[in-house]
């Protein structure tokens, strides 16, 4: 357990939103922001700088661009979903027969680690996952700033796509939700490490309802949802232990980095286990 930078002899768990230093109770300072230490509270125009230069969350918006490109690519928003080309070279699937031939992450397409994770199987899933995107793009990334955000979010997505692979390695599994999950995880962790109920936020319920969602309602990745909640929770976890030791950008970036190989290496063995994949009709346009 850290201790307070101010009082070494007191453990804290809480760390100044703006710095990154511990803090113990007496010395942090409630912002709408998180908690501040009393030099960054004082220090109100260095605060207001940092600030502006986050509060647009422009990672975030740039995402929701880059999964709407990609369901007008594949086809998604004009109902034609999984019945392109692009739909099958790009979703996610560990090991299945397309048209010519095997094909999947087991026979050496990695991209589709990543990009199953932009892809959607209609307009409802693609809004329904661009909304709660949106809404903890804007919660999140000002806090932690582009990088980090970024880092955060392809890491719940690799740890999405492993867990989407884990339990179903022949299923073709496409949507952001793993990444979502991730960010949800997340913001559960940093909220309780800056002394905020997470219940309280919002966060906590909307968690329990997603995760309801997804064990009520068939044909939905629960791997997926919770291997990338598992993932953000995680790497939200190890950014949070770091920023007390270090105040570089980079090694929270590095950190979820590691997190991300170690997701990729298990997204591969999960999708290779078992030896020839299942027939797997996709249809394609005539």
């Amino acid at each position: 357990m850290q201790t307070c930078y101010r009082h070494p002899d007191r453990e804290t768990g809480v760390s100044c939103s703006n710095c990154g230093r511990p803090i113990c109770t007496d010395c942090m300072t409630a912002t709408s922001v998180g908690m501040r230490c009393p030099e960054c509270a004082k220090d109100r125009t260095q605060v207001r700088t940092v600030r502006s230069l986050t509060t647009d969350p422009t990672a975030t918006y740039v995402l929701i661009a880059i999964n709407v490109l990609a369901a007008i690519g594949s086809g998604a928003l004009f109902g034609r979903g999984g019945r392109t080309q692009a739909f099958v070279d790009l979703a996610l699937i560990g090991e299945a027969f397309g048209p010519d031939g095997p094909i999947g992450v087991a026979h050496g397409e990695y991209w589709r680690l990543i990009t199953g994770g932009f892809l959607h199987s209609g307009i409802i899933h693609l809004a329904f996952n661009m909304w709660i995107l949106l809404f903890l793009g804007r919660e999140l990334e000002p806090a932690l700033g582009r990088a980090r955000f970024l880092a955060l979010y392809f890491t719940s997505l690799l740890a999405g796509s492993a867990g989407a692979l884990l339990l179903q390695p022949r299923a073709v599994t496409v949507g952001a939700s793993g990444a979502v999950f991730g960010l949800m995880g997340a913001a559960f962790v940093l909220y309780r490490a800056r002394g905020i109920d997470p219940m309280q936020a919002g966060i906590g319920p909307m968690i329990l309802l997603n995760l309801a969602i997804t064990f009520l309602i068939p044909n939905i990745s629960i791997g997926g949802h919770i291997g990338g909640l598992i993932g953000g929770a995680v790497a939200a976890l190890v950014m949070e232990r770091l920023a007390g030791r270090s105040r570089s950008v980079w090694v929270p970036v590095a950190a979820c980095a590691s997190i991300g190989v170690v997701a990729v290496v298990a997204g591969i063995a999960a999708a290779s286990r078992g030896g020839t994949g299942l027939a797997l009709l996709l249809a394609l346009p005539g």
